[in-house]
């Protein structure tokens, strides 16, 4: 009985010993395969990246309006002649981004020797003062500083702060949601007040909102909501006065209450507009 025991002990030690170097094999094998597959890999990224069949010879950029084709591909960090393979994506779409005007930006590959770029710029809608003076977009988003090459033959906006701002950098009380209604409404065809044509739009958190329009110094009094109507009753208001009844301009015109529209008419010195631009 002992010597059975002591045969099986070994036979079973000896079958532990063989399955430990067959693990130990199965490990080498799998990491030669790894080390294998990395140099093919390496190898055959190295071959693409400088591959003079991938050469990049065509550069395509949509989407641009204020900005040229050169600055983008200046921005996107893309040589000429450039193999296609070895530009990052993600990086190149990354520093696209960073540039103030880009909103959006899609870079892709074309085989075998093109490279696609397509860009959103953002659409200035208003300048906004708050100390200093920015853009805000379509969408109420603040996306650069003004600066002197920037187009300044927009509606600026007055009486906002940057402590109007939430934590995420965005406007969102009454106030500047007004502002927005308005500037949509301008952007409408056949606007009764177009955006070429306003000025100023001036925010009191109290009484809403005041615009000067036209020649800048006449000033018509939204309040708060309901400016649709308001921008009807104007029209009809001017129709009026257009046909020569009673008086045929105005230094204000209050549309807070559509039950009670009060008309200031035109005087030789008008006090609508106190801003001046810094």
């Amino acid at each position: 009985m002992r010597q059975n025991y002591y045969k099986n002990s070994l036979a079973k030690r000896r079958a532990k010993v063989v399955r430990r170097i067959i693990s130990c094999l199965k490990i080498m094998v799998a990491v030669s395969l790894m080390m294998a597959m990395s140099i093919v890999f390496i190898f055959g990224y190295d071959l693409l990246t400088q591959c003079d069949y991938f050469k990049g010879k065509s550069i395509i950029v949509g989407g641009t309006n204020r900005l040229s084709k050169n600055q983008i591909i200046k921005h996107a960090g893309i040589d000429p002649g450039m193999n296609i393979f070895s530009v990052n994506l993600f990086a190149t779409r990354k520093r696209l981004l960073a540039h103030p005007w880009v909103e959006d930006a899609e870079v892709r590959r074309e085989l075998p020797d093109g490279i696609n770029i397509k860009i959103k710029e953002h659409k200035p809608l208003a300048i906004i003062d708050l100390g200093r003076k920015f853009l805000i977009n379509d969408h109420g988003e603040i996306f650069k500083e003004l600066a002197a090459s920037d187009p300044c033959d927009l509606p600026i906006i007055i009486g906002l702060e940057f402590s109007d701002l939430d934590v995420s950098g965005k406007f969102g009380n009454i106030s500047f949601n007004a502002v927005m209604d308005v500037l949509h409404l301008g952007r409408e065809p056949g606007s009764i007040i177009p955006n070429r044509l306003l000025k100023i739009i001036r925010v009191d958190r109290e009484i809403g909102i005041t615009l000067y329009a036209f020649n800048g110094i006449k000033a018509i009094k939204l309040g708060y909501n309901n400016y649709p109507n308001k921008y009807e009753r104007l029209k009809n208001v001017l129709f009026y006065m257009e046909k020569g009844h009673v008086f045929s301009d105005f230094d204000t015109i209050d549309l807070n209450n559509l039950d009670r529209i009060v008309v200031n008419p035109v005087r030789i010195e008008s006090p609508a507009m106190d801003y001046k631009e810094a």
